[in-house]
């Protein structure tokens, strides 16, 4: 599946972020960059919620990166359609996707080596939703309380 992501991250996910975007434009994705570009101390919400803002507005997916990824994913998760969940095995990223029909991956550059982030990136982008009714039904319901 190629197409469109949204990348940002804070000071200590900046590395990571930089690695699985080269990763992901050999890969013949549209990356779209919104920070942080160096790995200077900044606040992860200026980049992060611009960046799934974009993703709601062009339906499309985010990867977004911190020391755990877990500020990102409470600040992602703040912006109205934004489905964000930490990932830590390929379990957790293909049950993201198949059950939630998440649209923003986070992942921790203290917490996450290269190689695994770049792996559960392509699990994540590449694992369709299952639309079966059950999860459909209950992300409904959270769609339904965003309102």
């Amino acid at each position: 599946m190629i197409g469109k992501v949204m990348l940002a991250s804070d000071h200590a996910g900046w590395a990571l972020k930089e690695a699985v975007k080269r990763h992901l434009e050999r890969k013949g994705f549209t990356v779209r960059d919104f920070g942080c570009f160096s790995s200077e101390c900044c606040d992860y919400p200026d980049f992060i919620i611009p960046a799934c803002e974009d993703t709601v507005k062009e339906k499309c997916f985010a990867i977004v990166f911190g020391g755990s990824g877990a500020g990102e994913c409470i600040a992602a998760n703040k912006v109205r359609g934004v489905r964000a969940v930490v990932a830590y095995s390929d379990q957790t990223a293909r049950l993201a996707r198949e059950h939630n029909d998440a649209n923003v991956l986070c992942l921790g550059g203290r917490t996450t080596e290269e190689a695994k982030a770049i792996h559960f990136t392509d699990v994540f982008l590449s694992t369709p939703f299952s639309e079966e009714q059950r999860h459909v039904r209950r992300i409904k319901k959270i769609s339904d309380y965003e309102k």
